[in-house]
Protein backbone atom coordinates (compact mmCIF):
# COMPACT_ATOMS: atom_id res chain seq x y z
CA UNK A 1 0.00 0.00 0.00
CA UNK A 2 0.96 3.31 -0.52
CA UNK A 3 0.36 6.52 2.36
CA UNK A 4 -2.39 8.50 1.36
CA UNK A 5 -2.68 12.28 0.83
CA UNK A 6 -2.48 14.67 4.20
CA UNK A 7 -4.84 17.05 4.85
CA UNK A 8 -5.26 20.13 6.88
CA UNK A 9 -5.62 19.19 11.06
CA UNK A 10 -8.87 20.04 12.38
CA UNK A 11 -8.19 19.16 15.88
CA UNK A 12 -6.77 16.35 18.09
CA UNK A 13 -7.20 12.87 16.33
CA UNK A 14 -9.85 10.98 18.13
CA UNK A 15 -9.02 7.22 17.42
CA UNK A 16 -6.77 5.76 15.16
CA UNK A 17 -7.86 2.14 13.35
CA UNK A 18 -4.41 -0.28 13.34
CA UNK A 19 -3.80 -3.47 12.77
CA UNK A 20 -3.57 -6.48 15.40
CA UNK A 21 -1.20 -8.63 12.47
CA UNK A 22 2.13 -9.50 13.38
CA UNK A 23 4.19 -6.70 13.72
CA UNK A 24 7.02 -8.00 10.59
CA UNK A 25 3.59 -7.99 8.55
CA UNK A 26 1.87 -5.27 9.59
CA UNK A 27 5.08 -3.13 10.92
CA UNK A 28 4.85 0.09 8.25
CA UNK A 29 0.89 -0.04 8.30
CA UNK A 30 0.96 0.46 12.65
CA UNK A 31 4.07 3.08 11.74
CA UNK A 32 1.30 5.26 10.05
CA UNK A 33 -1.42 4.63 12.95
CA UNK A 34 0.99 5.62 15.92
CA UNK A 35 2.57 8.19 14.44
CA UNK A 36 -0.59 10.20 13.95
CA UNK A 37 -1.75 8.93 17.51
CA UNK A 38 1.53 10.34 18.86
CA UNK A 39 1.51 13.76 16.75
CA UNK A 40 -1.82 14.74 17.09
CA UNK A 41 -3.14 13.68 20.72
CA UNK A 42 -2.39 15.00 23.65
CA UNK A 43 -4.03 12.55 25.50
CA UNK A 44 -2.90 10.21 28.46
CA UNK A 45 -5.83 7.99 28.60
CA UNK A 46 -5.93 5.44 25.60
CA UNK A 47 -9.86 3.61 24.91
CA UNK A 48 -7.79 0.37 23.67
CA UNK A 49 -10.90 -1.41 21.86
CA UNK A 50 -10.23 -4.55 20.23
CA UNK A 51 -11.73 -7.81 18.44
CA UNK A 52 -12.10 -10.62 20.85
CA UNK A 53 -10.75 -14.10 19.50
CA UNK A 54 -11.51 -16.22 21.99
CA UNK A 55 -14.62 -15.22 24.32
CA UNK A 56 -18.33 -15.71 23.58
CA UNK A 57 -19.27 -12.41 25.19
CA UNK A 58 -19.85 -9.57 23.45
CA UNK A 59 -17.72 -6.85 25.83
CA UNK A 60 -15.31 -7.71 27.82
CA UNK A 61 -13.42 -5.54 30.19
CA UNK A 62 -10.65 -6.70 32.69
CA UNK A 63 -9.19 -4.30 36.05
CA UNK A 64 -5.94 -6.14 35.44
CA UNK A 65 -2.58 -4.07 34.64
CA UNK A 66 -0.84 -4.98 31.17
CA UNK A 67 3.03 -6.06 31.85
CA UNK A 68 4.92 -6.54 29.01
CA UNK A 69 8.91 -6.61 28.61
CA UNK A 70 9.31 -3.36 28.48
CA UNK A 71 7.26 -2.29 31.73
CA UNK A 72 3.65 -2.21 33.27
CA UNK A 73 1.00 0.00 31.57
CA UNK A 74 -2.23 0.59 34.71
CA UNK A 75 -5.80 0.64 33.31
CA UNK A 76 -7.73 2.98 34.45
CA UNK A 77 -9.93 2.00 37.58
CA UNK A 78 -12.23 4.97 37.36
CA UNK A 79 -12.88 5.33 34.04
CA UNK A 80 -13.78 1.34 34.34
CA UNK A 81 -15.95 1.51 37.10
CA UNK A 82 -18.00 4.61 35.65
CA UNK A 83 -18.23 2.45 32.08
CA UNK A 84 -19.89 -0.34 34.60
CA UNK A 85 -22.10 1.75 35.84
CA UNK A 86 -23.49 3.14 32.87
CA UNK A 87 -23.31 -0.39 30.47
CA UNK A 88 -24.74 -2.88 33.43
CA UNK A 89 -23.86 -6.56 34.19
CA UNK A 90 -21.96 -8.18 31.74
CA UNK A 91 -18.56 -6.58 30.79
CA UNK A 92 -16.86 -9.34 33.60
CA UNK A 93 -18.32 -12.37 32.51
CA UNK A 94 -15.42 -14.22 31.17
CA UNK A 95 -12.67 -13.52 33.50
CA UNK A 96 -10.16 -15.00 31.64
CA UNK A 97 -11.04 -13.80 27.49
CA UNK A 98 -7.47 -11.05 28.13
CA UNK A 99 -5.40 -14.17 28.66
CA UNK A 100 -5.07 -15.39 25.56
CA UNK A 101 -6.03 -12.30 23.61
CA UNK A 102 -3.15 -10.59 21.23
CA UNK A 103 -5.31 -7.60 19.91
CA UNK A 104 -5.11 -5.23 23.02
CA UNK A 105 -1.59 -6.35 23.62
CA UNK A 106 -0.08 -5.87 20.53
CA UNK A 107 -0.94 -1.96 20.91
CA UNK A 108 -0.01 -1.50 24.44
CA UNK A 109 3.81 -2.40 23.86
CA UNK A 110 4.03 0.08 20.95
CA UNK A 111 2.58 2.75 23.29
CA UNK A 112 5.33 1.94 25.51
CA UNK A 113 7.33 2.26 23.03
CA UNK A 114 6.16 5.67 22.15
CA UNK A 115 5.46 7.33 25.87
CA UNK A 116 8.62 5.90 27.51
CA UNK A 117 8.99 9.28 29.29
CA UNK A 118 5.31 9.92 29.68
CA UNK A 119 2.75 8.15 31.72
CA UNK A 120 -0.25 7.63 30.20
CA UNK A 121 -2.88 4.45 31.02
CA UNK A 122 -5.26 2.86 29.18
CA UNK A 123 -9.32 1.13 28.92
CA UNK A 124 -8.96 -2.45 27.71
CA UNK A 125 -12.38 -3.72 25.68
CA UNK A 126 -12.62 -6.74 23.60
CA UNK A 127 -15.68 -6.73 21.48
CA UNK A 128 -17.17 -10.43 20.55
CA UNK A 129 -18.65 -11.46 17.08
CA UNK A 130 -21.41 -9.11 15.32
CA UNK A 131 -22.41 -12.61 13.27
CA UNK A 132 -25.79 -11.93 14.49
CA UNK A 133 -26.03 -8.28 12.97
CA UNK A 134 -24.65 -9.92 9.58
CA UNK A 135 -27.34 -12.58 9.97
CA UNK A 136 -30.37 -10.74 10.50
CA UNK A 137 -29.22 -7.63 8.23
CA UNK A 138 -29.40 -5.09 11.53
CA UNK A 139 -26.91 -2.54 12.17
CA UNK A 140 -24.96 -3.28 14.82
CA UNK A 141 -25.44 0.04 16.75
CA UNK A 142 -29.22 -0.62 17.01
CA UNK A 143 -28.31 -3.63 19.05
CA UNK A 144 -29.71 -3.07 23.02
CA UNK A 145 -26.60 -4.49 23.89
CA UNK A 146 -23.96 -2.48 21.56
CA UNK A 147 -26.17 0.79 21.51
CA UNK A 148 -25.83 0.89 25.16
CA UNK A 149 -22.11 0.28 25.11
CA UNK A 150 -21.97 3.53 22.65
CA UNK A 151 -24.32 5.37 24.76
CA UNK A 152 -21.93 4.95 28.52
CA UNK A 153 -18.60 5.56 26.45
CA UNK A 154 -19.96 8.81 25.03
CA UNK A 155 -20.86 9.33 28.98
CA UNK A 156 -18.10 8.41 30.55
CA UNK A 157 -16.29 10.97 28.55
CA UNK A 158 -18.14 13.66 29.16
CA UNK A 159 -17.54 13.45 33.05
CA UNK A 160 -14.44 13.03 32.53
CA UNK A 161 -11.33 16.10 32.92
CA UNK A 162 -9.15 14.88 30.50
CA UNK A 163 -8.78 14.06 26.35
CA UNK A 164 -9.33 10.98 25.68
CA UNK A 165 -8.10 8.66 22.50
CA UNK A 166 -9.44 5.70 20.98
CA UNK A 167 -7.52 3.03 19.44
CA UNK A 168 -9.11 0.55 17.09
CA UNK A 169 -7.38 -2.53 17.23
CA UNK A 170 -8.78 -4.76 13.55
CA UNK A 171 -7.59 -6.46 11.38
CA UNK A 172 -9.37 -6.50 7.50
CA UNK A 173 -10.07 -9.69 5.76
CA UNK A 174 -8.72 -12.90 6.03
CA UNK A 175 -9.26 -15.39 3.42
CA UNK A 176 -7.72 -18.72 2.43
CA UNK A 177 -7.54 -22.57 3.31
CA UNK A 178 -6.24 -21.25 6.49
CA UNK A 179 -9.77 -19.46 7.37
CA UNK A 180 -11.45 -22.70 5.93
CA UNK A 181 -11.68 -21.09 2.04
CA UNK A 182 -11.75 -24.13 -0.33
CA UNK A 183 -9.27 -22.64 -2.98
CA UNK A 184 -5.71 -20.96 -2.49
CA UNK A 185 -5.76 -17.43 -2.49
CA UNK A 186 -5.19 -16.43 -6.45
CA UNK A 187 -3.88 -13.03 -7.60
CA UNK A 188 -7.84 -12.28 -8.61
CA UNK A 189 -9.19 -13.15 -5.37
CA UNK A 190 -6.93 -10.61 -3.52
CA UNK A 191 -7.70 -8.16 -5.98
CA UNK A 192 -11.47 -8.73 -5.63
CA UNK A 193 -10.68 -8.47 -1.44
CA UNK A 194 -8.72 -5.36 -2.30
CA UNK A 195 -11.46 -3.49 -4.06
CA UNK A 196 -13.87 -4.75 -1.24
CA UNK A 197 -11.69 -3.10 1.37
CA UNK A 198 -11.03 -0.04 -0.28
CA UNK A 199 -15.21 0.36 -0.09
CA UNK A 200 -14.73 -0.19 3.17
CA UNK A 201 -12.49 2.20 4.24
CA UNK A 202 -14.21 4.68 2.28
CA UNK A 203 -17.55 4.84 4.38
CA UNK A 204 -15.05 4.85 7.23
CA UNK A 205 -13.49 8.08 5.48
CA UNK A 206 -16.62 9.59 5.20
CA UNK A 207 -18.00 7.89 8.83
CA UNK A 208 -20.75 6.30 7.02
CA UNK A 209 -21.45 3.87 9.42
CA UNK A 210 -24.50 1.91 7.21
CA UNK A 211 -22.63 1.94 4.49
CA UNK A 212 -19.90 0.39 6.35
CA UNK A 213 -21.59 -2.33 7.65
CA UNK A 214 -23.54 -2.58 4.30
CA UNK A 215 -20.35 -3.80 2.42
CA UNK A 216 -19.71 -6.65 4.99
CA UNK A 217 -23.41 -7.64 5.46
CA UNK A 218 -23.88 -8.14 1.25
CA UNK A 219 -21.14 -10.36 1.37
CA UNK A 220 -22.18 -12.22 4.26
CA UNK A 221 -18.56 -11.43 5.99
CA UNK A 222 -17.14 -14.29 3.90
CA UNK A 223 -14.20 -12.77 4.37
CA UNK A 224 -14.01 -12.36 7.77
CA UNK A 225 -13.67 -8.41 8.58
CA UNK A 226 -12.38 -9.33 12.39
CA UNK A 227 -12.23 -5.37 12.59
CA UNK A 228 -16.03 -5.13 12.33
CA UNK A 229 -17.06 -5.26 15.99
CA UNK A 230 -14.30 -2.65 17.63
CA UNK A 231 -14.97 -0.17 14.40
CA UNK A 232 -18.20 0.38 14.62
CA UNK A 233 -18.15 0.40 18.16
CA UNK A 234 -15.50 3.04 18.70
CA UNK A 235 -16.80 5.29 15.53
CA UNK A 236 -19.72 5.58 16.70
CA UNK A 237 -18.81 6.26 20.50
CA UNK A 238 -16.04 8.71 19.57
CA UNK A 239 -18.09 10.60 17.00
CA UNK A 240 -15.04 11.56 14.28
CA UNK A 241 -15.70 14.42 11.79
CA UNK A 242 -14.27 12.49 9.13
CA UNK A 243 -11.37 9.89 8.88
CA UNK A 244 -8.18 9.16 6.18
CA UNK A 245 -6.74 6.64 5.10
CA UNK A 246 -2.78 6.78 5.61
CA UNK A 247 -1.75 3.31 4.70
CA UNK A 248 -3.09 0.18 3.71
CA UNK A 249 -1.02 -3.37 3.65
CA UNK A 250 -1.73 -6.78 2.61
CA UNK A 251 -0.29 -9.95 3.28
CA UNK A 252 -0.03 -12.99 1.22
CA UNK A 253 1.37 -16.30 1.54
CA UNK A 254 3.98 -17.65 -1.03
CA UNK A 255 1.56 -20.60 -1.55
CA UNK A 256 -1.84 -19.06 -1.39
CA UNK A 257 -2.65 -20.80 1.96
CA UNK A 258 -3.80 -17.06 3.58
CA UNK A 259 -4.11 -13.60 2.74
CA UNK A 260 -5.07 -10.93 5.75
CA UNK A 261 -4.95 -6.72 5.00
CA UNK A 262 -4.85 -4.33 6.91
Amino acid sequence: GEPGCRIASDGPVRAVLVPHIDYHRGGVTYGWGFKELFERTEAGLFVVIGTSHYSLERFTLTRKNFVTPTGRVPTDQDFIDRLQRDYGDGLFNDPIAHLPEHSIELEVLLLQHLYRERPFRIVPLVVGSFGDCVEDGSPPERKPDVARMIAALKTVEREIAEPVCYIISGDLAHIGPKFRDRDPVSAEAVAASQRQDRALLAAAERVDLPAYFGVIAAENDRRRICGLPPTITTIAAAAPARGRVLHYGCYVHPEGYESVSF
